[in-house]
């Protein structure tokens, strides 16, 4: 099938492996997804010894090591997130994470949660661009322009570019409420600072061109679970946005995740993820205009008015976080860990298969735990459901999860017939 992407599983020997059933980095396409890194020494397996500054740099060099190995470089990032255990030491981790991007910064998002893996302080997770694209023995546009754009409209900071188109894709720096013109979180409670964080991510959209019904993914960062429904209130304010979007009732694939704190003490953050049907050059004309999004969901798994199960565009799509949910009953199903990651990794099935792709289509997987003690029991869940170990992967634990669940698990999926352009 030398004619249709595939997906590229890799890893190296100078990068953490054999700590789970996952590979480093799954290429698909023009991107590379990257495995979250955790301050693991991999000559030993062990974590290494220090705080923060040291588990951050280690997180990087992993990071760094898995780029190299690849025929990359630290330049062809485009997107970071990173973990702390505690919100204190930001300030500590920007500092090793500047270090390894002295002149270029790509877009970020900095969060506390509630636990990592291994009882780490830090993790870190890259999206990595990648020209060459995944046609085996086909020529690929290895030299694709990374563009990245800021604004005056919307808060600027030195650690990263709001921002970082490549290939087919926008990927915005997470969004704080914070007015631009004063550079402080905007006073009020929740619905205050939702509407700061969306109206950033508007003013982001706008100066690049693209209208806000673009945007695909949505990844909703909370301090208080409680606070969703006020969320939600606003949110329904800026989705859909367009007469078009509105008519067929569009809106993003979304993900709400707690944080144990946010940067600047926020209440809220949001990050982003947009189409960018014009593509960065020197892809073809052909090849750039009028991709069409693909919003899709199935009666064989959970529907909400909020989000779309899965939306497509271009070659990847971009699933909501699923919930244990019985998809006929609407209800939590009964059991523990296992039973509950089961029924997540099924509505997943359901919805992948709704759209004519299959698991072994699946690249990244995002799982979300109440209890990071629970990682085992996962795993052997997962086994069953991804049996080479393909998808790149990031675990990370959560004080609360909706409807109380234990488990909640989003993924993103190759999509290699890409999407039509429109007529």
């Amino acid at each position: 099938m030398s004619g249709y992407n595939e997906v590229l599983s890799r890893n190296t020997e100078n990068a953490p492996k054999n700590t789970g059933i996952y590979s480093q980095t799954v290429a698909f396409s023009h991107y590379n997804n990257f495995s979250a890194q955790l301050p693991i020494d991999p000559k030993s397996g062990e974590l290494v010894f220090g705080g923060a500054k040291e588990q951050a740099e280690q997180c990087f060099k992993n990071i760094k090591a898995i780029t190299e190995s690849i025929n990359h470089d630290m330049s062809d990032v485009v997107r970071i997130t990173i973990f702390v255990k505690n919100i204190k030491d930001v300030d500590a981790v920007s500092l090793v994470y500047k270090s390894f991007f002295p002149t270029y910064v790509p877009a970020l998002t900095v969060v506390a949660v509630n636990a990592l893996p291994m009882n780490a302080l830090v993790q870190v997770e890259a999206l990595l661009s990648n020209g060459e694209g995944t046609i085996p023995n086909a020529p690929q546009s290895g030299d694709l322009i990374k563009l990245t754009n800021n604004t005056i409209n919307a808060p600027i900071s030195s650690l990263s570019n709001q921002t970082v188109s490549f290939s087919h894709y926008n990927n915005l720096s997470a969004q704080l409420p914070i007015n631009p013109i004063t550079g402080r979180v905007v006073e009020g409670g929740i619905k205050e600072q939702t509407k700061q964080c969306l109206k950033n991510i508007k003013a982001i959209i706008e100066s690049i061109d693209v209208p806000f019904d673009d945007i695909v993914k949505v990844n909703v960062f909370l301090k208080n679970l409680s606070d969703i429904d006020a969320v939600n209130d606003v949110y329904t304010t800026f989705f859909p946005d367009s007469a078009i979007a509105r008519t067929i009732a569009y809106v993003p694939a979304r993900t709400v995740i707690v944080a144990s704190a946010l940067p600047m003490d926020a209440l809220v953050q949001i990050e982003a993820v947009v189409s960018h049907g014009d593509g960065t050059p020197p892809q073809a004309v052909e090849d750039r205009h009028g991709l069409i999004i693909e919003p899709h969901n199935t009666v064989n798994a959970p529907k909400c008015a909020l989000s779309t199960q899965t939306v497509a565009f271009s070659h990847y799509n971009h699933l909501s976080a699923q919930l244990p949910i019985d998809p006929k009953s609407n209800k939590l199903v009964a059991g523990g860990i296992k039973e509950q990651t089961v029924q997540c990794l099924k509505n997943i099935k359901a919805i992948i298969e709704s759209v004519e792709h299959v698991m072994g289509d699946v690249v990244k997987v995002n799982i979300f735990l109440k209890n990071i003690a629970d990682i085992d029991a996962v795993d052997e869940v997962c086994a069953t459901f991804f049996p080479g170990g393909i998808p790149a992967r990031r675990i990370v634990g959560v004080s609360a999860l909706p409807k109380d669940a234990l488990i909640q698990i989003d993924v993103v999926a190759a999509n290699a017939e890409g999407t039509p352009p429109q007529a």
